[in-house]
């Protein structure tokens, strides 16, 4: 089966961002196929076809690649929105917890790249969009190792993006705010919490949840998505609400020290 409608595969596709971006794609006039872990074999839901994928996993990756690559005869655009949270102080957290972060938001994102570059670059067209965040660009207490996993994505994308745009292909970044989905109660706890940690953390997990339950609808990112996916002249980062543009802002305008202080503040750490 080949396909003359653009094709879009979107990891973590069975909920919140990825969903909403895998539906708002479709409805743009994409095929689209959503993955997931929990995905069994090829299956349709929602107008979109499933796959089972874990980005963690070089094999599943590869497999999954190549089957949509022999259904639909091409992928136009990948969505790296497969992730998970973390929370905890960093002294909390090992390293192996803090590996199993990085194996999924940050080399999830590699393998996929990797898996369909040369189609993309064999066909001279392609967009690679991974979702970023705010806190790829600051600083995030009790959640150090999901921000650095970010900040890493930032980095990997912009120099990426160098490296494919001559063959036609981009990187580009989608950066949310606080987004109302179930992201934050699937974060990964410490696994060696100590009390003298205890209480701020009870506190930044509180502020986590307070903003993404308040935070933006699924739904407005997977707008800034479908921009990223369909512009004629795409930006390298599309803040994907009021909000995530706000905070990009004060991040580039407000001195270091005043910044540092908001920051704390808003984490209610002693100043």
């Amino acid at each position: 089966m080949t396909t003359t409608r653009p094709v879009a595969l979107v990891t973590g596709a069975s909920s919140g961002i990825g969903k909403a971006a895998a539906l708002a794609l479709a409805a743009g006039g994409f095929d689209v196929v959503g993955t997931s872990r929990r995905a069994s074999g090829v299956a349709r839901r929602d107008g979109l076809t499933f796959l089972a994928l874990d980005v963690a996993d070089d094999d599943s990756v590869t497999t999954a690649v190549k089957e949509v690559i022999a259904r639909f005869g091409r992928i136009d655009v990948l969505v790296n929105n497969a992730g998970i949270g973390s929370s905890g102080a960093d002294e909390e957290n090992s390293v192996a917890r803090a590996q199993r972060v990085f194996d999924i938001n940050v080399f999830g994102v590699m393998r996929m790249t990797k898996a369909v570059l040369p189609h993309m670059r064999g066909r001279g067209n392609g967009r690679i969009i991974n979702i970023s965040s705010i806190l790829g660009f600051i600083p995030a207490p009790y959640m150090a190792a999901y921000a650095a996993s970010k900040h890493a994505i930032e980095g990997y994308t912009e120099s990426l993006d160098h490296e494919i745009r001559e063959h036609g292909v981009r990187a580009l970044l989608v950066q949310p705010a606080g987004t109302n989905t179930s992201f934050e109660s699937n974060a990964v706890a410490p696994d060696m919490p100590l009390q003298i940690y205890a209480e701020q953390r009870r506190i930044a997990d509180r502020l986590a949840a307070t903003f993404n339950n308040d935070g933006d609808d699924p739904a407005t990112v997977a707008k800034a998505i479908v921009a990223a996916a369909t512009d004629s002249k795409p930006k390298l980062r599309y803040g994907a609400s009021r909000n995530a543009r706000r905070i990009s802002t004060a991040r580039r305008i407000l001195p270091a020290g005043a910044f540092d202080g908001q920051i704390r503040k808003v984490n209610k750490l002693a100043r």
